[in-house]
């Protein structure tokens, strides 16, 4: 059991990465000037970055509830997929959610929170 949850928590910080990768891809497709995409694919992970340290990580500076945390990881994975989705990455954004939802009801199913 511990292999398990330890491949689960991997697979969870390897998505969390792959958010910031999809916020970072959606700022720099954005259509408008070259100084806007600079700024939204670099600044979109960071601020999804800095919500994340704050208020979703394991030691966060502000600890929110268990389920207050579940919604919030849900909410980024969800926009995450939809900056995919956005960016024209269809097949990889369905992709992202579904193995996002999966991923959370296996850590919140068997009481891992992150």
């Amino acid at each position: 059991m511990i292999i398990f949850q330890g491949l689960v928590m991997a697979v969870f910080f390897l998505m969390e990465l792959a958010a910031l990768a999809a916020f970072g891809l959606w700022g720099f497709h954005f259509p408008p000037g070259l100084a806007l995409k600079i700024a939204l694919g670099i600044g979109t992970p960071l601020l999804i970055a800095i919500l994340w340290g704050t208020f979703i990580a394991p030691k966060a500076s502000i600890p929110v509830s268990i389920p207050v945390r579940a919604l919030l990881q849900a909410i980024v994975f969800g926009l995450a997929a939809l900056a995919l989705y956005v960016s024209g990455k269809h097949s990889l954004a369905g992709g992202f959610l579904a193995l996002a939802a999966v991923e959370m009801t296996l850590s919140y199913g068997f009481k891992m929170e992150q």
